[in-house]
This record gives C-alpha cells, sequence and structure tokens, in this order.
C-alpha cells in the first residue's frame, strides 16, 4: 500500500506532461465566424477560419472589355444563385491576364449591389489551391445556413501525383452530402482540364485501357456546369480597355499619345492582355502623379 501511495504522485505528473503535450499538439481552436462582418472572406487554413476582407481587389464590371459573353452568362448564373434557384458551378478557363479572376469579384460586387435592401446580399469567399484538401471544412461551417456563399479558387490546377483533385470531385457533385444549395463553387485556371496536358497524354499512351485511366481526372472539370473560355484579345480590344481606364479614372494625358504608348508596352510585355493595359495604366498614373485609389464598384 506504501509503494502504491508514493508512486501515485509520480504517475500523476507523468499524465499531466502527456496531457499538456496533447494539447500543444492539437490545432488551434477554430475561431467564432461572423458572415455579417464582411461581404468577402478568406478562408485561413491555419485556424480553418474565415477572415474578413473589408475592401476587394477589384474594378467596375463596366470596365472589363472582351468578354460580355463570359460576363453576362456569369452575371445571370450568380443572380439566379443569390435569388434561391439553381445554379451551376463555373470554370472560367483561358489565356493569362484576360480577366477570369477580375470578373468573378466584378460579378460578386454587381450582385451585392443589386441586393435589395433588408435582404443578406451573398458572400465571396476565397479558398487558396494549396487548402483545397480543406474544402469539406469549409462546406461544414456554411452547409445549413442562412447566408448563400460564392467559393472561389484562382489559378486551379492539379500537378503529377497531386491528390486534392479527389476531394474537390466530390464537394462538387459527388458524395453522400453532395454540395449544400447554399453553396456555390467558382475557379479560374488556365487549363481547361485543370490538368497538364502531357500527364493526360501519358496516361492515355501507356494505359492498357486509355479512355478509362484519365477519365477520373478529365471529369474533374466535367463537374462544373458552366465553362467560360478567355481568349488572347485583338488589338482593338486591348486599346478598347485602356481607353477604358483613362477614361474611369480621368487620366487626361495631355500630350501624351496613349495608343501608342500602349502598343509599344504590351510589345515589351509579349502580348496583349487586361493584365498588361492595367499595367500601363498604372505607369501612365504614375508618370502624371495620379492616384488610381478610388476605383469603381
Amino acid at each position: 500500500m506504501t509503494d502504491t501511495a508514493s508512486a501515485s504522485p509520480d504517475l500523476l505528473s507523468v499524465l499531466d506532461r502527456i496531457a499538456s503535450a496533447l494539447e500543444r499538439m492539437a490545432p488551434p481552436p477554430a475561431a467564432a465566424i461572423d458572415l455579417d462582418a464582411a461581404d468577402a472572406f478568406v478562408w485561413v487554413s491555419t485556424n480553418r477560419s474565415l477572415q474578413p476582407v473589408p475592401r476587394v481587389s477589384r474594378v467596375d464590371i463596366g470596365l472589363l472589355e472582351g468578354v460580355n459573353l463570359a460576363r453576362d452568362q456569369l452575371l445571370e448564373n450568380t443572380r439566379r444563385f443569390a435569388a434561391g434557384l439553381p445554379a451551376n458551378n463555373a470554370l472560367l478557363w483561358g489565356a493569362r491576364g484576360m480577366g477570369k479572376s477580375s470578373l468573378v469579384k466584378a460579378v460578386h460586387a454587381k450582385i451585392v449591389a443589386e441586393t435589395p435592401a433588408g435582404h443578406r446580399p451573398i458572400k465571396l469567399i476565397e479558398i487558396h489551391r494549396e487548402d483545397i484538401s480543406q474544402l469539406p471544412d469549409l462546406l461544414a461551417v456554411l452547409r445549413g445556413g442562412a447566408t448563400r456563399a460564392l467559393l472561389f479558387c484562382d489559378d486551379l490546377s492539379f500537378d503529377h501525383d497531386d491528390t486534392d483533385y479527389k476531394s474537390l470531385k466530390a464537394v462538387l457533385d459527388g458524395g453522400i452530402e453532395g454540395r449544400p444549395d447554399e453553396v456555390l463553387f467558382y475557379a479560374t485556371s488556365n487549363r481547361r482540364h485543370l490538368m497538364p496536358r502531357d500527364m493526360i497524354d501519358n496516361e492515355r499512351s501507356t494505359a492498357i485501357n486509355p479512355s478509362e485511366a484519365i477519365e477520373e481526372k478529365v471529369s474533374l472539370s466535367d463537374r462544373f456546369g458552366l465553362w467560360l473560355g478567355f481568349h488572347a484579345c485583338d488589338q482593338k480590344t486591348y486599346l478598347a480597355m485602356v481607353h477604358g481606364y483613362v477614361a474611369a479614372y480621368g487620366l487626361g494625358a495631355g500630350d501624351v499619345d496613349v495608343e501608342r504608348e500602349a502598343l509599344a508596352w504590351a510589345q515589351t510585355r509579349g502580348g496583349r492582355s487586361g493584365r498588361v493595359a492595367w499595367q500601363y495604366i498604372q505607369d501612365l498614373a504614375g508618370r502624371l502623379g495620379r492616384q488610381l485609389e478610388t476605383r469603381k464598384g
């Protein structure tokens, strides 16, 4: 009895140390989420919470040139979702710098502006590519709530030996629970099938049944009901982008030949795009001593 009594304090000390070690290893508790704190959020993977974004970096939807068809389709799809009607997940794919992510953010701003007083606007929630595996956790936070949320992943793609796409497939369309009615998923990518072409071609050429070998990977993009393609712009569209920015931000250029400079700028960048037009506008505004802080939208 004496031996047992003398051993008890030592045993309790060991158990206390083990409990403390387990507490340090455990992930931090999820922070309380207030979806009324902002109209936009970013998913924070470290503590599985939503960080409010007070000011979203975006341009007015009227400044997006050369994407009229995609703009109208995405806007209508998002309006249906905001109204509680069926809508499709959307994949915006194609040329770099042609306004894919800008369109998503501009459409969200447009829908929020159209929301009647007294109604809760839809929320824009960005999840980074490297956090795609946590999509089920994010859906668990949003499922069954009164707030409709537009999930957004920019520059989404998957490489060799990357298995995160399986989590995305289940979230988009599969699984027992499926996608919550109050959640929609928009993604942008330079790849139409979200997989590198050499990866798809290699599996097609080496498999016993080529079609079955690539079906699982290629079918990922099929889970998006709405495909919107973005292509490199011509000179007319590029200059329209430049003139649109000049007018919107009041950049009276004086003796500056904007078109000549903008075309020369595009040559130094190796091509024309909305991103290149915006970079030229930033350079022009800097030389003129003007600010570009008061964007529309």
